[in-house]
């Protein structure tokens, strides 16, 4: 009997570590090629699919493989692009399935987020209606940390990681000249509806009056006038002021402060900069010297300061999507379960990709500090292990740290052109 082989894909905004998926996933595969055929990736995710641009990773030499387990970006290449529901767009599942008849394709990993746990679950239906049932498993990544069931996302902690230390060294910066210039600092991080990212900035702060003094969050309706009298008081009484903006804070009407007014590809909004918004509040209302900067692709590449717990557990579940798919499992998703804090024991669990699919897990209240600006002794309880322990990347010789390109071999064509 043929081999079925494995179709891997990359979805939406990459992380530090959606690479390690990939390593864990692909070099788990390759130990168990007697039960096994190739593995497959689509080429800038669904996308290469669907144009049956597929690449060969057996081409790939085994050091760049377990290379990918240190760099960053989407090896494969990634791409926003939803798959309408099976009734509106039959044509495009009839397409994948079509894919995968023609590439013998029969295990297909997703990595990405809510909407992609969505598709590999419409897909997992479709197959099974058309005669061709394929075996679709969700494998989770996404830096704002808001899939549920999952205790925390792979690529959240190495963000956070990177959020934190950039708060403390930027904070040192401004608070040695804030005596003669800029007394205003304010970091904008991602996170459009969930503010955890934002939170990790809070574990800079280790004693009363350590940066960031205001932390705004996207679960917390921004109130201009708390919000002053908060940044006044930083400054009157520490000489500065670090303040840490979440891209998706809304106003008391719940508009987003930073509404850019358009839609990507997801249907979501389009957010054009909350930190000159609120660097013009500052500015106009109490007149202080400020400097604003955005972390945006910054926080999200950062692989040279990952966090180690976040590579083991990004690893994990790649590897443990191809053990789910060799005991015949379809339509779940590997998770990651808490154990204990202290010490901080985790393990790889189960959930249904239906429990995840288009699901979004805010900030808890009790993460938040009653005036809304800081987070709790919980949400430190919580975050802290998450950004524990250095994984660094090989650097060369000329001191820059050695990240693996793929060779990227197409697999021959088989269907006609499909367009998009």
């Amino acid at each position: 009997m043929t081999k079925k082989n494995l179709l891997y894909a990359q979805s939406g905004g990459v992380t530090p570590v959606i690479n390690a998926t990939a390593c864990g996933l692909i070099e788990t595969a390759r130990q168990n090629r007697d039960r096994l055929g190739k593995v497959y990736a689509g080429k800038d995710g669904i996308i290469g699919i669907l144009k049956e641009e597929l690449i060969d990773t057996s081409k790939e030499r085994k050091a760049d493989i377990a290379g990918l387990r240190h760099t960053p970006g989407g090896a494969f290449g990634s791409c926003r692009f939803k798959l309408k529901g099976i009734e509106e767009n039959h044509a495009e599942y009839e397409r994948l399935i079509d894919v995968f008849k023609a590439h013998n394709i029969g295990y297909f990993f997703y990595n990405g987020g809510g909407d992609s746990s969505d598709t590999a679950h419409k897909v997992s239906q479709i197959g099974k209606k058309m005669g061709f049932p394929v075996q679709c498993i969700g494998v989770p990544k996404t830096i704002d940390n808001d899939l549920p069931v999952t205790d925390n996302c792979p690529g959240f902690g190495s963000v956070a990681k990177y959020v934190a230390v950039s708060t403390i060294e930027a904070s040192l910066d401004v608070e040695s000249m804030a005596s003669s210039s800029t007394k205003v600092f304010i970091l904008e991080v991602m996170g459009r509806h969930a503010g955890w990212i934002a939170a990790a900035a809070g574990l800079a702060a280790r004693e009363d009056g350590d940066p960031p003094h205001v932390i705004l969050f996207p679960e917390v309706p921004f109130k201009q006038r708390e919000f002053l009298k908060k940044v006044k008081h930083a400054v009157e009484n520490y000489g500065f002021c670090t303040i840490v903006v979440s891209e998706g804070v809304r106003n008391t009407r719940g508009k987003f402060l930073a509404d850019a007014g358009t839609r990507d590809a997801f249907g979501h909004a389009q957010l054009g900069g909350a930190a000159p918004v609120v660097a013009g509040i500052v500015r106009e209302k109490l007149g202080y010297k400020y400097h604003w900067a955005v972390s945006d692709y910054l926080q999200r590449s950062a692989r040279h300061i990952g966090s180690k717990t976040d590579v083991e557990q990004a690893y994990a579940v790649g590897s443990a999507a191809v053990e789910m798919a060799l005991e015949g499992k379809s339509g779940v998703m590997p998770v990651i379960k808490r154990l204990s804090n202290k010490p901080y024991k985790w393990e790889i669990g189960e959930t249904t990709l239906g429990r995840v699919a288009n699901v979004e897990k805010m900030l808890p209240k009790n993460y938040i500090s009653v005036d809304g600006f800081g987070i709790t002794a919980a949400a430190r309880r919580y975050l802290g292990p998450l950004i524990h322990g250095e994984d660094y990347p090989p650097f060369d010789p000329d001191g820059l740290p050695k990240y693996v390109k793929l060779k990227k071999i197409l697999v021959p064509k088989k269907l006609p052109d499909f367009d998009l």
